[in-house]
Order: C-alpha cells, then sequence, then structure tokens
C-alpha cells in the first residue's frame, strides 16, 4: 500500500462514543481519527443518534482537559493518531479558532478546519473573498504559533467549492501553516473539476482528502417541475462506491501526484452501520491503494 493513511470523521459515526469509535476504527486498520468539534444541543441529547444532532463522539466546545483526554486515550489505547479536530468555525471567528487550535494541540492532531464564507447570493463574492482573505492571514499567524495547520474545505455553496476557488483563497499563505481539505464528494453537488488538474493547482495546499459519495436525481418537488419538458434535478448522498465519484480514478490522480496524507471517511448514505462503514471503506480503499 502506498504512504497514504487512513481515517474516520467522527461525524459520520454519531452512535458509538469516543471509546468505542476508536476500538471500532482499530479493529478495521484505520490509522487516525479526526474528532467532531461540536456542541451535542441539550433537548437533542436522548434523541437518537444522527450525524449533526446528538452525535456522542464530539467534542465540546467548551472543553476541559479532562474532556479532551477521553478522546487522547481513546485514540492512543487502540494505536491511532489523533488526525484533526474538525470544528464549525465562522469566518472571521479568530479567538474561536484558537480555542479550537489549543485542542488540536493537546491532542496532537496535526489540522484543524477554518470557517469559509457560505455564498447564497445575499452578498457579493468580491466582498466575501477580501474578508475571507484577511480572516486567512490572521489564522496563519496562529496556526504558526500552536504548530497545527489550518485548512480550508472545497465545499458546496461556499466560497470554496472547487479546487481552483480554495486555491484562489490559500493563494501566498505559507502552506505549512494553511492548507485545502480536498472532498470530491462535495464537488458533486457543486465544484467539480477534472482531479488530477485540481491535485496539481493544489500543489503544496493540498493537506487532507474526504471521502464520500454523492449522485444527482430528478427532483419532482421542485417548483415548476412539473411544466411541460421541464426537468429539475437535486443531489443527494450515495455509499462510497455508488456514486458519481470515480474514487480507483481519485487514487490514482492522488498517487500521481505524490499525495502520502490521510483519506478520512465522511459517509452520510446511512447505506451501513458504523462498523459495517469502517469495514467497507478500509476494504474498499486498500483494494484501490493496492
Amino acid at each position: 500500500m502506498s504512504g497514504i493513511k487512513l481515517s474516520v470523521f467522527t461525524v459520520a459515526t454519531p452512535d458509538l462514543s469516543p471509546a468505542q469509535l476508536a476500538a471500532a476504527a482499530g479493529r478495521a486498520g484505520l490509522h487516525g481519527i479526526e474528532w467532531r468539534y461540536q456542541d451535542v444541543p441539550e433537548h437533542l441529547k436522548d434523541a437518537p443518534p444522527s450525524f449533526w444532532g446528538n452525535n456522542r463522539c464530539s467534542i465540546p466546545t467548551r472543553w476541559r482537559e479532562e474532556d479532551l483526554e477521553a478522546f487522547r486515550e481513546a485514540a492512543e489505547t487502540n494505536g491511532l493518531a489523533s488526525a484533526a479536530v474538525v470544528p464549525y468555525l465562522a469566518p472571521g471567528d479568530v479567538a474561536e479558532a484558537e480555542r479550537v487550535l489549543q485542542a488540536a494541540r493537546y491532542l496532537g492532531a496535526p489540522f484543524i478546519r477554518l470557517g469559509v464564507h457560505r455564498y447564497d447570493r445575499t452578498r457579493r463574492f468580491g466582498e466575501l473573498f477580501e474578508e475571507q482573505r484577511r480572516y486567512l492571514q490572521e489564522a496563519e499567524e496562529l496556526c504558526r504559533a500552536y504548530g497545527v495547520k489550518g485548512l480550508i474545505e472545497t465545499h458546496h455553496e461556499t466560497i470554496a467549492a472547487s479546487a481552483s476557488a480554495s486555491y484562489r483563497l490559500v493563494e501566498g499563505c505559507d502552506p505549512a501553516h494553511v492548507g485545502v481539505l480536498y472532498d470530491p464528494g462535495n464537488m458533486v453537488y457543486e465544484g467539480y473539476e477534472n482531479y488530477r488538474m485540481g491535485l496539481e493547482l493544489l500543489g503544496p495546499y493540498l493537506a487532507h482528502v474526504h471521502a464520500k459519495n454523492a449522485g444527482w436525481e430528478p427532483n419532482p418537488e421542485a417548483a415548476g417541475a412539473a411544466r411541460e419538458n421541464t426537468i429539475s434535478w437535486r443531489a443527494g448522498w450515495r455509499g462510497l462506491t455508488r456514486g458519481i465519484v470515480d474514487w480507483s480514478q481519485v487514487i490514482a490522480d492522488l498517487k500521481a501526484v505524490g499525495y502520502a496524507g490521510y483519506i478520512g471517511i465522511e459517509d452520510f448514505s446511512g447505506e451501513f452501520g458504523t462498523e459495517g462503514l469502517l469495514d467497507h471503506f478500509a476494504a474498499t480503499m486498500k483494494r484501490l491503494l493496492g
């Protein structure tokens, strides 16, 4: 197998505690864990587990060191690295970014995710772009001080939907401290570019990869969809090997550019339970990586 390592982002494993998740990831042969950093709302704590609701594998934002110790111990006990701390930061919130960096440093995680402006047609792109650039410059100095890299993610409905859009945002930043989390599954919704071209463009800014998949289908519920000769389409999550993303091509292109970081599973399809998801991901990636 190449130098690429496998991880899991715990947003996709809401039913397990940190210790349970780390044990399952270790059994599946993964190498690292990306810890979700987000509070579980009080009114959802007795609700069924869910990705963005009652997620039992989440670092609370008002953590104490004893809270973090449970996550660090879970990883270390199972021979895994804490690969990242992944919050939902608002762009411009440097104070909260520093708080996340403190958690990452305690856990020994090399990355955190930084905030990126949404694009919803209510504000002009140029204004958002300039604000984002200023934020990344401030975040870069913080990341340098803490020895943890800050990443922006290729994500639909943001100003970083594609590799080239992400590159515009980080261009000129020091790639030792600021980088890009490349997510081909998100780019099914918005932002698709030839994988290898995007990876070549990102160059040293390519720092991490997320693995999931999505597809498109006609949307009969959309306004106007019933009009003659009109078809409205919608995207939705699919299993890792059942969507538009050709992961064999992505892996080939990652190898071609010399990528040797993590690929982290972030599957929202519901195709498998958590342990089945981890096993399927590991088996699929090990086959593709050779």
